[in-house]
């Protein structure tokens, strides 16, 4: 391998830590002022830190110390997301800087009190992503603000191969024209909403110069903004999460030792977006053999008592893929 003289980069390691309470799904933020030399001083940013090259034997425990340090809290299921190396994506570089690549991480975690003096603080995932939530039905925010700005976009080129390549992408990302909504297609939604400019990140400086954006007026409905890329993190590890829940049993990192099958199907809920069908939810998960009765019953559901179940740890040795269905309602 070839190194070019003068070469210069700075790798930084980011953390999504992702937990779901009261059927919300939550991330962990830090104020973009614990970011280094960046500019998103008051936006929400993800946990961040740099890699010592030295004393960080391997990258996932020098997530896990940054995390710590600024969050308190000790991860336990961590998988390695993607690297983000974009060139100009960190104010570092406009002022002459190495250029930033950053290795993000999930992290599934049942939610925990922060302590008074945290940095860090809890925050509604769709709040960042308002038109991936569909459990409530279609979100306004489609049609009163993405499609119209999207269509606008799609037109706004006379190369008649461009319009029909945009016109393509428009249709599959956001189940147009024949296409079926795709719960997985989080990024390829958020990077199309970054292209148009019809997002705030899409005003960004570019060597010196601001970018050119479709302003949006309506800007409350397209979410709130976080420092730097992350919110492409944040896209990323939702669109990993809705594919995996498919065959990992990963949302059981996210439940209490044991829990209700409704608490299981508002995680999974959650964290598809989407409503599912109560009954067939409740056949798939028994056909897959992923919980067993405890034979205990909860009586403090506010309702009718429930029998409490637990995951079964066998069914990774039993199944290829045991992960949990998604029956939609």
């Amino acid at each position: 391998m070839t190194i070019r003289k003068g070469q210069r980069f700075m790798v930084g390691l980011n953390a999504v830590i992702v937990a779901v309470t009261d059927e919300s799904p939550r991330v962990l933020t830090v104020r973009g002022s614990e970011l280094s030399m960046t500019d998103d001083h008051e936006l929400a940013a993800l946990p961040f830190g740099p890699l010592d090259a030295e004393k960080d034997r391997t990258l996932e425990r020098g997530v896990r110390g940054w995390v710590r340090e600024q969050t308190g809290l000790e991860l336990e299921y961590v998988e390695q997301l993607y690297t983000f190396g974009d060139r100009h994506r960190h104010p570092i570089e406009h002022q002459g800087g190495p250029r930033m690549l950053s290795i993000a991480y999930l992290a599934l975690i049942r939610e925990v009190k922060l302590a008074l003096d945290s940095r860090a603080k809890w925050l509604d995932y769709y709040s960042f992503l308002p038109w991936e939530d569909w459990r409530r039905g279609r979100p306004k925010v489609l049609d009163q603000v993405i499609l119209p700005k999207l269509e606008e976009w799609v037109t706004g080129t006379e190369e008649w191969a461009s319009r029909t390549h945009r016109q393509e992408r428009l249709a599959i990302a956001f189940g147009l024209g024949g296409s079926e909504w795709d719960g997985e297609k989080v990024l390829e939604r958020y990077e199309l909403l970054y292209e148009a400019g019809i997002i705030d990140e899409s005003v960004r400086t570019y060597r010196g110069k601001r970018r050119p954006s479709t302003a949006v007026e309506k800007r409350e409905l397209m979410g709130r903004r976080m420092a730097l890329d992350h919110r492409r993190m944040l896209a990323t590890a939702l669109g990993r999460l809705r594919g995996k829940i498919k065959y990992r049993p990963v949302v059981f990192e996210l439940l209490s030792p044991t829990f209700r099958l409704l608490q299981l199907q508002r995680v999974v809920e959650a964290l598809a977006g989407v409503r599912l069908h109560k009954q067939n939810f409740r056949r798939l998960v028994d056909r897959g053999g992923l919980v067993e009765g405890t034979g205990q019953i909860d009586s403090e559901t506010g309702g009718r008592p429930a029998e409490l179940f637990r995951f079964r740890r066998e069914v990774l040795t039993e199944r290829r893929a045991p992960g949990v269905g998604l029956p939609t309602s």
